[in-house]
């Protein structure tokens, strides 16, 4: 079975956006610039990613 990459719909036909697609087990992202370089996670951790980004918890540049 293939896998069904999504993408927002507010990227339109834009080749720099964030691909997603889920598996049994775990949630699939990659860049549309590097299809090639998948990130595997679980739908638990990145939840708590997008919760940390949106209460601002990583709003900081490294060497901070």
């Amino acid at each position: 079975m293939a896998t069904e990459w999504r993408k927002s719909t507010g990227s339109g036909d834009a080749g720099n956006c964030v691909g997603v697609a889920a598996s049994d087990l775990a949630v699939l992202l990659r860049e549309s610039d590097e299809p090639g370089i998948v990130l595997t996670t679980t739908p638990a951790a990145l939840r708590a990613f997008i919760q940390a980004v949106r209460a601002g918890n990583l709003d900081r540049t490294l060497g901070d």
